[in-house]
């Protein structure tokens, strides 16, 4: 009987043809917010990788929610035009794999160098830095720029420029839209509060805080199409005292579920530089865990998870729903394939690549 990584799952009216997801990975190699010639082939490759799903990194919804100058965005005709040229080439022969893009607002950590760049750290005074915005006007680090604290109508800006931009995903044919809420991003800004020191209806209290985040979701439910699942990357710890516990990512990952959300998937960190981070093989997975058991909410495992067996050992566990992978696939594009060839299951290959597929690979070097 084949694993249960490689059984269908529902987002919502989405069906996944199996439980393996590309991670969103960040490709800093868009110009002005247009997707290049390198997401083509990016996207192309991981299309027929045989995940279920392929996500699109982090894509900003204005240009001061980018990361850096090389960040996707999906704010202007120009962004969508560049993007929808480029799904229409990777679809083509990705087979039955879903495609879905994660919606994101950099806040604080926003106009900062290309992490190749040399120095790492924000742009500098003649590299064409931008001001940033956030709950609080608490730089992310030392050196960091202080940012604008969002008042109501700068937060009125930032929800419709989310949904603007879920409304290009919509033309463009995304599967899955994902709202990024963690890596001590604008959303996550909100809800941790080593980050946000407001005093007015989005400080202080956990619902304070989640205030926001929910308030974008929710917007994001309501204009989306019933036929496109919409999740949430979510923190499931700061791993700092007195930041975001994992508790406090059951309550929101239920409040997620109860507004019409399909999936978390749940990550750490990033909130502030100086944390601890237990970095390991599956060192997420006890996070998602949770969350999933205490919630009902289904989930994504993420981080160091590159075994065949175990990515399988934390579907067939319950530990997770699904599990995404992102330096997997970056070393191995055919991870899908030699996954399927590990635990005895079938999966889409294009006809153009089928000689590579008898048991000529050996799997278990990955097991």
């Amino acid at each position: 009987m084949p694993s249960p990584l490689f059984s269908p799952l529902h987002l919502g009216s989405v069906e996944l043809p199996n439980r393996i997801v590309v991670s969103p990975m960040c490709q800093y190699s868009a110009e002005n917010g247009s997707a290049t010639d390198w997401h083509i082939q990016h996207l192309s490759s991981l299309g027929f990788s045989a995940a279920g799903l392929v996500m699109v990194e982090a894509t900003a919804v204005e240009p001061r929610g980018r990361i850096s100058h090389g960040c996707l965005g999906l704010y202007s005709d120009d962004n969508e035009s560049a993007l929808s040229h480029v799904m229409a080439i990777a679809r083509r022969a990705a087979g039955p794999a879903r495609f879905g893009i994660q919606l994101a607002h950099a806040g604080r950590k926003a106009s900062a160098r290309l992490p190749w760049a040399g120095r790492p750290g924000p742009l500098a005074a003649g590299e064409n830095p931008w001001t940033t915005v956030a709950p609080s006007p608490l730089p992310f680090d030392e050196g960091w720029p202080v940012p604008q604290a969002l008042d109501e109508t700068g937060m009125q800006a930032v929800v419709a420029a989310f949904l603007a931009a879920a409304e290009r995903a919509a033309r463009i044919g995304f599967d899955v839209v994902e709202l990024h809420g963690a890596h001590g991003y604008l959303m996550h800004e909100f809800l941790s509060p080593l980050s946000n020191r407001r005093t007015d209806d989005y400080g202080g209290t956990l619902e304070n805080r989640m205030r926001f985040p929910l308030a974008v979701a929710d917007a994001l439910r309501r204009a989306l199409p019933p036929g496109i699942a919409l999740g949430a990357r979510i923190t499931g710890s700061d791993w700092v005292e007195g930041g975001w516990s994992v508790e406090d990512a059951v309550v929101f990952a239920g409040e997620l579920r109860r507004l019409g959300l399909s999936y978390v998937c749940v990550s750490s960190g990033g909130a502030v530089p100086h944390a601890s981070i237990p970095s390991g093989p599956g060192y997420q997975v006890g996070l998602a865990a949770a969350v999933k058991a205490k919630s009902g909410m289904l989930t994504r495992a993420v981080g160091l998870i590159t075994g065949f067996d175990q990515a399988a050992a934390i579907v067939a566990d319950g530990k997770a729903d699904m599990v995404a992978l992102a330096r997997g696939f970056l070393d191995d594009p055919r991870w899908g394939w030699h996954a399927a060839d590990r635990l005895g299951a079938s999966t889409h290959c294009p006809p153009q690549y089928r000689r590579a597929r008898p048991p000529l690979w050996k799997a278990g070097r990955h097991g």
